[in-house]
């Protein structure tokens, strides 16, 4: 009985916790940041949204900033009007899978099944199929990197919580301005629906990039997408 726990503890440290540790910890087989760049990329994850996402494109036009945007698959389905604003706007459109679950709960082919799938949904709004991927909550499974590789995994150096409405927006922006830095992949939320999140919590964010680009912009740093940075 005991050999027979081990192995079972063997087997999910193999699956689920070495790539976790290689990913989130090392880096390694995802980008994190870029170290050389002087840039920075603002991305923003579980959208579309039909109240927040217009409003954060909105603010990102105003100050002249292009970010990527990791989208759930089942949301741009139904708001295909969202995901070709971004596109015509000059945004970076990635994939956080067709539905807001990790990749730790789901066999890996569904896994691919469901990034292909929001690969073709994204490819006939925009004509151009996305080859980012951010995995939910950035967690991998062991065959993931084999089954993946027409995908390039991002993942972040810096977020600021903001799936939480507690602290409002001055936690937001006292953590964004307290940590970015040169070459960093700033990871934010453009939609309260998911597990473990606040449905009011956007607005926050929105509220303290206003206060955030300004303050990047008199740093002369400028904000790019994903693939610029």
């Amino acid at each position: 009985m005991i050999k027979f726990v081990l192995l079972v503890l063997f087997l999910v440290g193999v699956y689920w916790v070495i790539p976790f540790i290689l990913t989130a910890g090392a880096g390694i087989g995802v980008l994190k940041r870029k170290a050389t760049s002087d840039k920075i990329a603002f991305t923003f994850d579980d959208g579309p949204n039909p109240v927040y996402t217009p409003q954060l494109l909105d603010l990102l036009k105003k100050h002249n900033i292009k970010a990527t945007f990791f989208v759930v698959g089942s949301k741009a389905e139904k708001y295909p009007e969202l995901i070709a604003r971004m596109h015509a706007e000059g945004h970076l459109i990635g994939i956080h899978n067709y539905v807001h679950k990790s990749n730790w709960v789901m066999a890996p082919w569904t896994t691919l099944r469901h990034l292909n799938k929001t690969a073709s949904i994204i490819e006939r709004i925009t004509g151009e199929r996305p080859i980012y991927y951010r995995p939910p909550w950035g967690l991998l499974t062991l065959l993931d990197f084999l089954l993946l590789k027409q995908y390039q995994i991002i993942h972040w150096s810096v977020m600021a919580e903001d799936w939480r409405s507690r602290g409002g927006s001055e936690k937001v922006e006292k953590r964004l301005l307290q940590t970015i830095k040169n070459g960093d992949v700033v990871l934010l939320h453009d939609c309260g629906e998911t597990a473990g999140a606040d449905v009011d919590a956007p607005k926050n964010t929105i509220h303290a990039l206003i206060n955030v680009f300004k303050e990047l912009s008199n740093q002369s740093l400028a904000c790019v997408r994903l693939d610029e940075l």
